[in-house]
């Protein structure tokens, strides 16, 4: 099974297939911005002998790249690095190589707002459609982010499993895809300030979600929305704290 963001990140690169390989080079290449929009990728001669593939690996590999919206074939000119506009943000390779490559305050607070944009509704969504299961299961989860033992790792993996636990007791598939942006997010927040570096401000993070699961048990849809963006935004301001304190 292939390797989600945020353990990606934690471990390390996958051990891929050649496929993957090229295509991880490539599109890490490109974010990093070493072909720059416009430029054409080098030729197939060049980039099969670079990555000791065949040229049919090498062509899958350019698919998987243009399906991502990072390059465009065009007949007798090459294959062109696209304007980021049309990158896919929400594929979660390219999220990967966001962070690989370095992520700057503009990028963690667009990330912030596209979070804010659908996570509260989610939130009162479940607090609508949730069984007494799920309910259960996400008090478990947020009472677990309070073990004191945590390590940035696991609060960061404990943290994933709740937000994605209300996304799934939203029962709006839709939503439910959005993980990897909620993966990028708790990324943020693991690599530049994550709350286990603090033993008091693991209690904290515990008691807000634990408020979450208390309106969502309420069925109140304003206070699932409300308790769901302050978590968002008690985030946002402690990696803008981070980031803006290594200046």
């Amino acid at each position: 099974m292939r390797k989600g963001l945020l353990e990606t990140v934690i471990s390390g690169m996958n051990t891929r297939t050649s496929h993957a390989q090229v295509v991880n080079e490539l599109g890490r290449a490109i974010i990093a911005g070493d072909y720059p929009v416009g430029a054409t990728l080098p030729g197939d001669a060049e980039l099969a002998a670079r990555f000791k593939v065949s040229r049919t690996v090498l062509r899958e590999a350019m698919k998987t790249l243009a399906a991502k919206g990072l390059v465009v074939p065009r007949a007798r000119i090459g294959t062109r690095v696209t304007p980021s506009m049309q990158w896919n943000l929400f594929d979660s390779d390219i999220l990967t190589w966001y962070f690989a490559v370095g992520v700057n305050e503009d990028f963690l607070l667009h990330l912030s707002e596209v979070r804010l944009a659908f996570e509260p509704h989610a939130a009162a969504l479940a607090a609508r459609h949730a069984s007494e299961a799920d309910i259960s299961q996400m008090m478990r989860l947020a009472v677990a982010m309070g073990d004191p033992e945590h390590t940035a790792e696991t609060l960061a993996v404990a943290d994933l499993k709740f937000h994605l636990a209300v996304l799934e007791a939203s029962r709006n598939p839709f939503l439910r895809t959005l993980g990897s942006l909620i993966e990028a997010g708790l990324v943020g927040v693991f690599k530049l300030s994550s709350p286990a570096a603090d033993r008091g401000k693991i209690s904290d993070v515990s008691t807000s979600h634990i408020r979450i699961v208390e309106e969502i048990d309420k069925r109140d849809e304003d206070g699932a929305r409300r308790a769901m963006e302050n978590v968002i935004r008690v985030g946002r301001e402690r990696v803008v704290e981070a980031l803006r304190s290594d200046d």
